[in-house]
């Protein structure tokens, strides 16, 4: 079980360091694409945290699952309001009569 563990924790460190690889060497022209794109990602490991967090294995799982849940939540959330606001700035202004 503990190397189950291990190998997530292993997974999730990667994955933070190739992140964090990636968004920085992406061209600020195409921050808005990605991130739509990443919010797609984001509502698939949202799913996995829920399964995660349902199966109740252990006490550790469960808060992670949670954790997971509460971020994943938050990515989602704030990635499409922050896409919204940025999309609006491409649109053309009525002007007052």
């Amino acid at each position: 079980m503990s190397s189950d563990i291990e190998i997530g924790l292993y997974v999730f460190m990667l994955a933070g360091f190739l992140g964090f690889e990636v968004i920085s060497r992406v061209p600020p022209l195409l921050h808005t694409p990605l991130m739509s794109g990443t919010n797609a990602i984001s509502g698939i490991s949202l799913v996995g945290s829920i399964v995660v967090a349902g199966t109740q294995e252990t006490t550790f799982s469960t808060i992670l699952g949670f954790i997971a849940v509460t971020a994943a939540s938050i990515n989602v959330v704030g990635g499409f309001m922050i896409t919204d606001r940025m999309l609006k700035m491409f649109r053309k202004r009525q002007e007052v009569a």
